[in-house]
């Protein structure tokens, strides 16, 4: 039992140590960034904006319309939809009625290049976008007026070749989209910034905005090399930055508009995700083993209980609260400055039990549902199965949480 209990306490100050680098990694990030503001935006390079679209999305318009008035001299705003009865037509229809001085156009009939949807409709927009900037966003994230201004200005440094954001969270109160929203800022936002320290860059990005040029895509063979791939945005960061290139983050997060879903829904994409991670990064997902504080803090303070040994245990637990709960405020309130989410931070043990349910479910599975569709994940690619019963109003939303 003590063997059992050592065991359970090395796992517990490993996770305890992870939150600490987290910390650290965090309030570098955002400290730095608030001392280093921006400087006047001398490059403004013409830009298309890229939105692969599927479905309605919950408040679609005022995601779309949040793009049609940023403070940026020249850019056009490019949407793809593969299906011609779908229900999003009409809201960017009227989008354009509604913005005639932004430049707005719809791509339709998008061509089949591989078993990721959301790549079939990249392909397509690139090959249609007009400038060689290009800023892919999902359809569900709403942004600021300096949106453009600053993803322009960082790649005036030739050597950055892609540029991402974290988000804060729009969940409308939903009790499975408050579970959904915290994973950003309990897990997303740490692990990358820990990542980031670890690998000395980031070698990897976030889909919600990804942007690029024309030419790195070239370099790495476009976007048909991932077209079969689970994480594209992961395997686009990872492949501009093995060409020697960076990987930057601009200072202000973007939104992320949350749909309205069931429990199933979150715990299916939420699986989704991590065997997308288990495939591309396999060494990574097996790490997270030593990141799972509740998990090991609850299993040494059971023992230690079992064993007489009251405060062992009652310390045992405090110290993952607290050092939890502080990278969340952390990130989620003093970094993002999401001062919404305060009420919702006892969320984060049930998230962390979630998560590390998931995480262990991932182990035994490579098969996940993504928008009715149930695919094989093999070596990081996508292998159409058969077509399931799964009405997320989540089109794209497949991502990539880094490890460190």
């Amino acid at each position: 039992m003590q063997l059992l209990l050592l065991i359970a306490l090395l796992l517990t100050a490993a996770a305890l140590a992870y939150y600490v680098l987290c910390l650290f990694c965090v309030v570098a990030f955002f400290r730095a960034a608030r001392k280093s503001p921006l400087p006047q935006y001398l490059h403004r390079p013409l830009i298309s904006i890229l939105k692969p679209v599927r479905g309605l999305d919950r408040d679609a318009y005022q995601n779309f319309a949040s793009f049609c008035g940023l403070d940026y001299p020249a850019y056009e705003l490019l949407f793809a939809v593969a299906d011609p009865d779908d229900p999003v037509l009409a809201t960017i229809e009227k989008l354009k009625n509604d913005f005639p001085d932004c430049s707005i156009r719809l791509i339709q009939g998008v061509t089949h290049v591989g078993a990721n949807k959301k790549v079939n409709s990249l392909c397509q927009l690139v090959r249609e976008a007009k400038y060689d900037l290009v800023v892919m966003s999902d359809s569900d994230v709403r942004v600021e007026p300096d949106y453009l201004q600053q993803i322009a200005q960082l790649f005036a440094d030739p050597k950055v070749g892609a540029v991402t954001a974290f988000y804060r969270c729009v969940s409308g109160g939903s009790f499975t989209a408050d579970l959904d929203a915290i994973g950003m800022y309990l897990d997303s936002v740490p692990g990358a910034l820990a990542a980031r320290w670890v690998e000395k860059r980031m070698q990897f990005a976030f889909g919600w905005t990804l942007a690029t040029t024309k030419g790195h895509l070239a370099e790495i063979g476009g976007l048909e090399a991932i077209a079969n791939h689970h994480s594209d945005d992961f395997e686009l960061g990872n492949r501009i930055a093995s060409r020697g290139y960076r990987v930057e983050l601009i200072h202000k997060p973007v939104s992320m508009v949350f749909p309205k879903e069931t429990f199933r829904q979150f715990i299916l994409h939420e699986l989704r995700w991590s065997i997308g991670l288990k495939n591309v990064r396999p060494v990574g997902y097996f790490a997270l083993i030593f990141t799972h504080g509740l998990a090991w803090s609850v299993l040494a303070a059971a023992i230690a209980v079992s064993m007489g040994w009251t405060g062992l245990a009652v310390g045992t637990l405090l110290a993952y609260l607290v050092l939890r709960l502080a990278l969340l405020w952390t990130t989620a309130i003093w970094g993002l400055r999401d001062c919404e989410f305060l009420g919702r931070m006892w969320l984060a043990p049930l998230r962390d039990a979630i998560t590390f349910s998931v995480w262990l479910a991932g182990f035994f599975s490579n098969t996940i549902v993504w928008r009715g569709l149930v695919y094989r994940v093999k070596n990081g690619r996508l292998l159409p199965i058969k077509v399931a019963d799964d009405s997320s109003n989540s089109p794209f939303r497949i991502g990539i949480r880094p490890v460190p």
